[in-house]
C-alpha cells in the first residue's frame, strides 16, 4: 500500500473509541503497515470528548493528522463528529452514530442538544455520510456495549478503511475475552447483513 490512510475516531468517554482505534492499528500492523496514533482522552470518565488519530502507511512521519486530511471519520456521537469535521479532507467518508449523549457543556449550560439536527446538518455538509442507527442495531445484537464495533464494521463495509471484516476480527479476537467473541463478531458483520 503505497498511499496513506487517516482516520479519526471521536466520542465520549465510555464508548470504546479508543479500543477501536487500537484494533485499527493492530490489524493494519499485522499486515505489515506501519502505524502511528494519538489519543486525546483528557475528560473520558466524566462523558468529555474523546478522540483518536489513527495513520496508516509508508509516508507519516506524525501521528497527528492536519486539518482538511483526514480520509475516514467515525463518529461514535454527533456532536463530536460535527466538532471533527474541519479535519475531513473534500470527499472523505463519514460514518456516524445517530445516538446522541449530551456533551458536558450542553448539560450544565443547561442547553438544549439534539442529535438528530446535528445529522442533518452534516448530511447538508456531506457527499460520503453513513448514518447508523446504533440503537436499533445494540438492540438487535442484545448489547449497547458493542456499539464500537459495529461502527468499525460500518467503516469497514464503507471500503474507506483499507481494512477487512476478517482483519479486524483476527485484531478483535488477540484482544477481547473468548466469551466476548461471539457477540463482537455479529456486531463487526451487522451492516453488511442489514444493507446499511
Amino acid at each position: 500500500m503505497s498511499e496513506n490512510i487517516n482516520i479519526i475516531l471521536c466520542g465520549v468517554g465510555g464508548q470504546g473509541t479508543v479500543l477501536a482505534s487500537k484494533l485499527i492499528a493492530a490489524a493494519a500492523m499485522a499486515k505489515g503497515m506501519n502505524v502511528m496514533s494519538a489519543e486525546t482522552i483528557g475528560m473520558a470518565q466524566r462523558g468529555g470528548s474523546v478522540f483518536s488519530h489513527v495513520r496508516i502507511g509508508n509516508d507519516i512521519h506524525s501521528p497527528m493528522i492536519a486539518k482538511g486530511k483526514a480520509d475516514l471519520i467515525i463518529g461514535f456521537e454527533p456532536g463530536e463528529a460535527v466538532r471533527m469535521l474541519p479535519y475531513l479532507k473534500k470527499d472523505g467518508q463519514m460514518i456516524v452514530s445517530s445516538r446522541g449523549v449530551m456533551p458536558v457543556t450542553a448539560s450544565l449550560s443547561g442547553t438544549g442538544y439534539d442529535p438528530a439536527q446535528m445529522t442533518e446538518w452534516l448530511g447538508k455538509k456531506l457527499n460520503n455520510l453513513m448514518i447508523i442507527d446504533t440503537d436499533k442495531a445494540c438492540r438487535e445484537l442484545g448489547s449497547a456495549k458493542v456499539m464500537n464495533v459495529l461502527l468499525l464494521g460500518a467503516a469497514v463495509h464503507s471500503g474507506a478503511l483499507g481494512l477487512t471484516e476478517e482483519e479486524i476480527a483476527v485484531a478483535l479476537r488477540k484482544r477481547l475475552p473468548e466469551k466476548l467473541h461471539e457477540l463482537n463478531m455479529q456486531a463487526l458483520s451487522y451492516t453488511r447483513n442489514n444493507g446499511q
